[in-house]
């Protein structure tokens, strides 16, 4: 488990053991010290030490070269994933990717990340907390500290790309799929440095996922004892991605969904749709979870109109 010790992530770990009751090196943390506002928890050192290190990958896609990548995040911990940089010589635009759950940041680079780079991005894929462990999300107090670390790895992923001198600052995009979708509104709520973003099948967030419309459980969480629920629904609705769409600034956003989607329900998407800035991009796609290859085209034409890769 990666060390937490920023003031940031101490109010974190306070918010844990007063709902969970949790022991941990945390546990030193006063109730007073929990910030009213949830958005002092994603506040982080953006001209930190970055202790950069890479290694090769022996596998290379024609056009570019691939990296496992890591770098330091808030808290002391590190963050692990890919890079995939184009042989193409200049200042060249730049794509922050995120994986789903399940998932890794080197399905997603090898899904959807050199696809971008072959158009001349140069993308940083990472892992999630929890999938730099292996796991799934736990429905403990985990759970929440995860969420709130991974908001810090993806900052920090901005001010690693924005030192890079082949990367374009003022042309960086985000692009995630479901789960990373999701994490995305929450992302982009705090961090307003993205030029662009893509979320593709994405929901209102954990909380929203495993619950009805009526707030009533469902799914993992449906089996846990009615108080292990509200206190897991009390950790994390304050960070429920759904409640930072308003605080976007994001200039190009688009959102994908599916009108036939397994795992996502139409008024789930509806509902972030609705709470996310007025000018965003809306694209709906008679498919399940899985979108049509029409959907893949329209992110490499978006991502060509607003960061400048090629189309």
């Amino acid at each position: 488990m990666r060390t937490l010790r920023t003031p940031t992530l101490l109010m974190l770990g306070a918010i844990a053991c007063l709902l969970f009751g949790a022991t941990s090196r945390t546990n030193a943390a006063r109730p007073a010290s929990v910030p009213q506002d949830p958005r002092a928890l994603f506040r982080h050192e953006a001209s930190a030490p970055l202790d950069i290190t890479t290694e090769p990958l022996a596998w290379v896609d024609t056009g570019s070269t691939l990296y496992r990548i890591s770098y330091a995040s808030s808290g002391g911990a590190r963050v692990t994933g890919q890079l995939a940089v184009p042989r193409i010589s200049g200042k060249l635009p730049a794509v922050i990717l995120m994986h789903g759950l399940p998932g890794t940041a080197e399905q997603a680079m090898r899904g959807v990340g050199l696809g971008h780079a072959r158009r001349g991005a140069i993308v940083l894929a990472i892992d999630a907390p929890w999938a730099q462990r292996g796991e799934r999300p736990s429905f403990t107090a985990q759970d929440s500290i995860d969420q709130v670390q991974l908001i810090h790895d993806l900052r920090r992923a901005v001010d690693l790309l924005t030192q890079r001198p082949d990367v374009d600052a003022t042309h960086i995009a985000y692009v995630g799929g479901s789960y990373g979708g999701a994490m995305g509104t929450l992302f982009l709520g705090v961090e307003h440095r993205i030029a662009a973003a893509i979320l593709f099948v994405p929901d209102g967030g954990m909380v929203d996922h495993v619950t009805n419309r009526d707030g009533t459980p469902t799914g993992p969480l449906a089996a846990l004892r009615p108080t292990e629920q509200q206190r897991w629904l009390a950790a994390m609705r304050p960070i429920e991605p759904i409640r930072y769409a308003a605080s976007i600034r994001t200039p190009a956003l688009l959102v994908q969904n599916g009108r036939r989607d397994q795992f996502v329900a139409t008024e789930d998407a509806e509902a972030l749709h609705r709470a996310l800035p007025s000018y965003t991009t809306v694209e709906w796609y008679d498919s399940g979870h899985g979108l049509p290859a029409t959907a893949t085209q329209s992110r490499h034409a978006w991502l060509a109109k607003h960061i400048g890769t090629r189309p």
